[in-house]
């Protein structure tokens, strides 16, 4: 029963991560802005680490199970 938020927030975690870098390769492959406002180099590098950083926690979550 302990193992059943850290397979919800390992899932959410996973889903919003490869969603993040999904979303910002189709984005920087298409030369459009990541971020407004924001150099592009910058914006496509923060965004991402954000992604990976999110597949990371993702990993961490799975491995409490």
């Amino acid at each position: 029963m302990e193992s059943v938020p850290a397979v919800f927030a390992g899932a959410v975690f996973g889903l919003f991560g490869a969603g993040l870098l999904a979303w910002t390769g189709a984005r920087a492959a298409h030369r459009e802005p990541v971020a407004y406002g924001v150099r592009p180099v910058t914006s496509v590098v923060l965004a991402g680490a954000a992604g990976a950083g999110a597949l990371a926690l993702a990993v961490w979550c799975f491995g409490q199970v």
